[in-house]
């Protein structure tokens, strides 16, 4: 396609770019910028690249300067790095973003019911809806979690949905569901933070909708989940430690909230209540928000070489004296094959049809064969990895690869999912190393609290880019990065 005409884009900045093949979020397909983005465009087209540039250095050193960092494991040193953050944002119209906010609220809603169900009377695997086998051969699912009543019903306090719009259809769909511990959040509000403070000016010529309650309305939840009633809970977030990957985002909620940090060891058990350690003495915990995977969580009941839980933490959940957000065996609603169910799953409890599509799925132990002949074609995932392990984009990948995964589902059909390669919107992002802006590939993930009757959702999210020129992979691990989204009050 041929570059936007200059009369198009009078600027240095975005004087080569072309929306090219994909659904492009800034630019229709003549080069003109979209109606809810005509403000910040105008602004952004008025910027030499080299002050463009000052700007995105002093939004590094500010992220750096406030250790806002992942570490990434693959490389087998977890090294800590800076999160990669682009200055151009992603902007949705309200009228688009009122329609993704219906269809989080009856996921959210369902995947809670369906979490009920399958720890209580299991009515939808009698009915027949979702294969019993399915769900009893899932990693995550916990048989020590039948039978037990959680605080308010609530499984699902916290959901991170991740959505992508596919460039053929323009219209945005369902990738994955998050219900164990989503991460990710603290990144939404730092962004804001860092775009306000960088460019002041356009926030003033763009009414945008806030993201920075998220800590106040989780806070909220937290607070009306303890056991023993009353106005001040002993609230405290659980971590794994100073080596996780997110406990950035662990200190800066547990800031945000007023609540205590903790890990493991700061935590004992006495006679079926939870004791936090302090210098006078014993303090009972009510809430915990737990950042802590179910397996590392209780060594009595879980991995017992776990040194990252609380030894008899599940005895005081079971005996009530307790609330943990999320709940104990959500990742069963995060199976990637179970995901292909969630249409199902909607109208058996809801009565409803989904209002967010699902990306069409294969599932290994059905269409094993389908699978296996189009490998190459296919983008194949583990059902339950995340941050972008386990998977294999078959376009981008070589022979030898190629095969090692053949051998790896033949092996084990019901651990990997299919799906066809789904060719994500992009945005107009700066390149650093050429200081040039270029159309980078996004997904979104909203996020979404949930406390019994209303789900309460952050306008916007994170949108996760692959900031890698034509990658796909928009994992911080693999190398993506993020930007703001603005969710305007009017349309434009």
């Amino acid at each position: 396609m041929a570059a936007i005409p200059e009369r198009v884009l009078p600027a240095a900045l975005f004087e080569s770019y072309e929306p090219g093949q994909y659904f492009d979020e800034m630019f229709c397909a003549r080069g003109e910028p979209r109606p809810h983005y005509s403000k910040i465009f105008q602004k952004l087209a008025g910027m030499a690249p080299a002050q463009f540039e000052e700007r995105r250095r002093l939004a590094d050193l500010a992220f750096l300067m406030q250790g806002i960092t992942f570490t990434v494991y693959s490389d087998g040193r977890g090294t800590e790095r800076l999160f990669p953050f682009d200055l151009i944002p992603r902007i949705l119209p309200r009228s688009e973003w009122d329609r993704i906010e219906r269809g989080l609220s009856q996921r959210v809603v369902a995947l809670n019911l369906f979490l009920r169900d399958i720890y209580g009377r299991q009515r939808i695997l009698k009915d027949g809806i979702v294969p019993r086998a399915l769900i009893y051969s899932c990693h995550h699912f916990r048989r020590e979690m039948i039978g037990i009543e959680v605080p308010r019903g609530i499984h699902t306090h916290i959901a991170g949905i991740d959505l992508v719009r596919d460039s053929k259809t323009g219209e945005f769909a369902v990738l994955e569901d998050n219900v164990r511990t989503p991460s990710g959040v603290s990144y939404v509000i730092e962004n804001r933070l860092a775009m306000t403070r960088t460019f002041p000016e356009i926030f003033e010529a763009c009414e945008v909708l806030p993201v920075n309650h998220y800590p106040a309305e989780l806070s909220k939840i937290l607070r009306i989940l303890s056991p023993r009633g009353g106005d001040e809970p002993q609230m405290v977030l659980l971590s794994p430690g100073i080596y996780n990957s997110a406990y950035f985002e662990h200190s800066f909620l547990a800031q945000q909230m007023g609540i205590e940090l903790v890990e493991g060891r700061d935590l004992i058990v006495d006679a079926g209540i939870v004791y936090m350690k302090t210098i006078r003495g014993l303090k009972r915990v009510d809430v915990m928000y737990r950042r802590v995977d179910d397996d590392f969580l209780d060594p009595l009941t879980f991995r017992s070489d776990s040194v990252l839980g609380v030894p008899g933490l599940m005895a005081a959940y079971r005996a009530g004296n307790i609330a943990l957000v999320n709940a104990v065996g959500n990742g069963v609603a995060d199976d990637k094959a179970v995901y292909s169910y969630v249409p199902a799953i909607i109208r058996y409890y809801l009565g409803e049809d989904s209002i967010l599509h699902n990306v069409e799925t294969y599932l290994g132990s059905n269409d094993l064969n389908y699978i296996l002949a189009r490998l190459p074609e296919l983008v194949v995932k583990a059902v339950g990895e995340s941050g972008g392990y386990g998977m294999l984009i078959g376009p981008c990948a070589d022979s030898k690869t190629i095969e090692d995964f053949r051998d790896r589902i033949k092996a084990n059909p019901r651990n990997y999912i299919a799906q066809p390669v789904v060719a994500l919107s992009r945005v107009p992002s700066y390149y650093a190393p050429t200081r040039r802006v270029l159309g980078c590939h996004v997904d979104l993930r909203p996020y979404c609290l949930y406390n019994g009757e209303d789900v309460v959702i952050v306008p916007g999210g994170l949108t996760r880019v692959a900031l890698q020129p034509g990658s796909f992979v928009v994992n911080s691990s693999q190398g993506g990065g993020s930007k703001d989204t603005w969710v305007l009050h009017g349309e434009a």
